[in-house]
């Protein structure tokens, strides 16, 4: 049996959209389920769309979100360079091989050498969509003899080449996803596959690129089905067998329209920066478009890879939906360590100017303590800073109804003073003393419950609810807790 070989094959033409992501996993999964080979090809046959550091951030945020492919384009000590046996895996580096293919075309028949202005073709599109015709070429360099055409472009007259398709030719293929496919060639551009800079258009490159790598499964994006029965006729011509094509549905918005940059965020790097983590955006990402049998929603990517299949994934575009991201973020953000989400946590402490990089250095177990704290109420570790800025401040103004109202009951200025004078008795507020400090609050006072309870998380916190009190106690220390409470004696009571 042929050996299972899927690619993924991006331009570098900037980040890596939410979309890409998918369509990388996708293949990923498919070909780690079948024990195959998942490969990295860079298309960059358009240069004037080539976006310099582009590859890299391509390689790392797939790095980043654990898909690991076994050939292709790699960074190594900042280089990047390739491996396999079936480079070179960059496009541009790949000029002479799809000169010969096309040649072989040219012989054949199959193809013509094309002497059209642009301005001529932009006036037969503009009368073509006047007379309410479908827009495209209107063939007439397709009947130049090879010698005529040689001779002019011996003579120095710029060309393309264009792909000769039959007239009133039915090319047929089938798609896992939308089945049994059926496209007339009367309905087809003879479409342009060397440009007249000397490369080739996508069109010809990833047809002969795929069929070299021995590629089986050609997994992409829907907007590309179009385009396919250019390709399928393209394999016809050159006598190869086709691959298995799947087109996948498009990732829509809420408003059930494509996601763009307009709409918010759509890079992988936008949802790294935001606080997600790889795993859960890959989970996530994974259940926009296909659904497993059961009503599973946590993944592990081993999981996934066993789980994954082409026959579930859906015909109709997947809704990114950013509420039930978060959600499965919080999950995955619940279930790691401390010391992994304090680590993630510190950029952003940094950057909202709560702490430096000593601070960091020289407190990072109370770090820990601090992230610990507000761990179960996160949505992404870039909401770190919001929750707990209130530990920072060196005073808390109380504005929430509630929590004024807690400050007006009769037995507030007896427990806040009684906490005064227990702290005095100590030096070092740790844990241990921070869990009894109450009942020694409420054994000094006889106040008890939400009474005893309440009028401290106010004073200290400024808020009727939050997180765990005795963290609060050991993360603000002696000296901030009297001050915090004098400042609410002379400002509130």
């Amino acid at each position: 049996m042929k050996e299972v070989r899927l690619r993924f094959a991006p331009s570098p033409t900037g980040y890596l959209h939410i979309g890409g992501l998918r369509t990388a996993l996708y293949n990923y999964l498919y070909a780690k389920h079948n024990k195959g080979k998942f490969i990295l090809r860079i298309e960059d046959t358009d240069q004037t769309r080539f976006v310099e550091g582009a590859i890299e951030n391509l390689i790392d945020s797939l790095h980043w979100a654990g898909i690991k492919y076994d050939e292709g384009v790699f960074v190594e000590d900042g280089k990047i360079v390739e491996k396999g046996e079936y480079g070179p895996y960059i496009q541009s580096k790949r000029l002479d091989i799809y000169k010969k293919y096309v040649d072989e075309l040219i012989e054949k028949g199959h193809a013509y050498y094309c002497f059209c202005s642009k301005e001529r073709l932009d006036a037969v599109r503009e009368e073509q969509k006047i007379k309410g015709l479908i827009p495209k070429y209107d063939g007439l360099c397709r009947n130049i003899s090879l010698e005529e055409a040689r001779e002019r472009i011996s003579k120095g007259e710029e060309y393309v080449v264009r792909l000769k398709l039959p007239s009133n030719y039915d090319i047929k293929f089938h798609d896992l996803v939308r089945g049994d496919i059926v496209i007339n060639t009367n309905d087809i551009d003879d479409q342009v596959l060397l440009k007249s800079d000397g490369f080739p258009t996508y069109h010809l490159a990833v047809v002969v690129d795929d069929h070299l790598m021995e590629i089986s499964h050609i997994v992409r994006g829907e907007e590309w089905l179009p385009s396919t029965p250019k390709h399928v006729y393209l394999y016809e011509a050159f006598g190869w067998e086709k691959p298995i094509y799947v087109h996948l549905p498009t990732v829509l918005n809420k408003d059930r329209k494509k996601l763009s940059k307009r709409h918010g965020d759509v890079s992988v790097e936008d949802f790294r920066d935001k606080g997600y983590l790889p795993e859960a955006l890959v989970n996530y990402l994974a259940l926009v478009g296909w659904s497993p049998e059961d009503n599973q929603e946590i993944f592990t990517m081993d999981e996934l890879i066993e789980k994954f299949s082409f026959e579930r994934v859906s015909k109709t575009g997947g809704i990114f939906d950013k509420d039930k991201l978060n959600w499965v973020n919080g999950h995955y953000i619940r279930n790691s360590s401390v010391q992994r989400i304090t680590d993630l946590a510190i950029p952003y402490l940094k950057e909202a100017g709560l702490i430096d990089d000593k601070f960091a250095e020289e407190r990072y177990s109370w770090l820990e303590l601090l992230v610990k704290t507000v761990q179960e109420s996160l949505d992404t570790v870039a909401q770190i800073p919001e929750k707990v800025d209130f530990i920072f401040k060196e005073n808390i103004d109380i504005v929430e109804e509630d929590a004024l109202e807690v400050l007006k009951g009769e037995q507030v200025p007896a427990v806040l003073r009684a906490i005064k004078e227990e702290l005095k008795n100590v030096e070092v507020l740790d844990e241990e003393y921070a869990k009894g400090l109450m009942k020694l609050v409420q054994k000094a006072t006889g106040v008890k419950g939400k009474n005893l309870f309440m009028p401290a998380r106010v004073a200290l916190t400024g808020s009727t609810h939050g997180p765990e009190f005795v963290n609060i106690l050991v993360l603000l220390g002696k000296e901030n807790i009297i001050k915090r409470i004098e400042h609410v004696e002379e400002k509130y009571l």
